[in-house]
């Protein structure tokens, strides 16, 4: 898919794609992943989605995929991952609109609603508890992986880590800079929330914390399990079905 290009305010050009036609739905990547590979290279959970009746738009995020990659601190200010979004809102003229996550990506739709977003629908996918309340909790795994590469031993979660990099072409300056810009979110706001929230995870992934906790806390939270851990969870087509049936379920 070719991507389309906007400039967010501070003059980065951000990517992306639409697939579908019908409600909007913000679909965001994870963190060294971008859209093309977390929604649509492994399992087509996009396609699924768009099938229901969905517009889906995914955006590459800053210092993803095909959007900018910026060396420089000043372009990492804390929620800027959120900013960007409210920006290509803004640039689609949407009003009413549904909006999920992966991993990253869920951490920034709730920072998104931290700021006053309202999606009429929302889904926190390979997140729990912990990966909102305390943003930093993995970020030295994450510069350990970013500054030592080559080094890491064969098979170990590290060099996972790296080889799912190389396989998306990450830029691992822009990624250990990102990680400034992570944000936390307290309970209290977690709990204020009341709209419909999906919390997709897979049984075997705890990277983000307690999936069941985070759900139990929100409003009108609902955990839905599904096959995987962190990593394999998005190669399944369980994850699109689990989305496209959260999103098309009776209010």
């Amino acid at each position: 898919m070719t991507p389309h290009v906007f400039t967010a305010p501070d003059g980065v050009r951000l990517a992306y794609y639409e697939l579908g036609e019908g409600r909007p739905l913000l679909l965001l990547h994870g963190y060294m992943s971008d859209a093309h590979t977390n929604w649509m290279k492994y399992a087509p959970t996009a396609q699924t989605i768009a099938d229901a009746g969905f517009r889906v738009i995914m955006p590459d995020l800053r210092a993803h995929g095909a959007s900018d990659k910026p060396h420089d601190p000043a372009a990492y200010p804390k929620d800027i991952l959120a900013a960007d979004q409210f920006a290509l809102i803004a640039h689609l003229g949407l009003t009413d609109m549904d909006a999920a996550g992966y991993s990253l990506g869920a951490r920034t739709l709730a920072r998104m609603m931290a700021l006053g977003f309202r999606p009429g629908r929302a889904i926190f996918a390979g997140m729990g508890l912990e990966g909102l309340t305390a943003a930093d909790r993995r970020a030295g795994y994450f510069r350990h992986v970013l500054t030592n590469l080559g080094t890491h031993e064969t098979g170990s979660p590290e060099w996972m880590a790296e080889a799912f990099l190389k396989t998306s072409g990450g830029d691992p300056i822009a990624l250990n800079l990102l990680i400034d810009s992570f944000a936390s979110t307290d309970e209290a706001t977690l709990r204020s929330w009341d709209v419909p929230i999906s919390v997709i995870c897979g049984t075997e992934d705890q990277d983000n914390g307690h999936a069941e906790a985070l759900a139990e806390i929100l409003a009108q939270g609902c955990y839905v399990p599904i096959p995987g851990n962190h990593m394999s969870a998005v190669t399944k087509p369980d994850l699109g079905v689990a989305m496209r049936d959260a999103l098309c379920s009776p209010a």
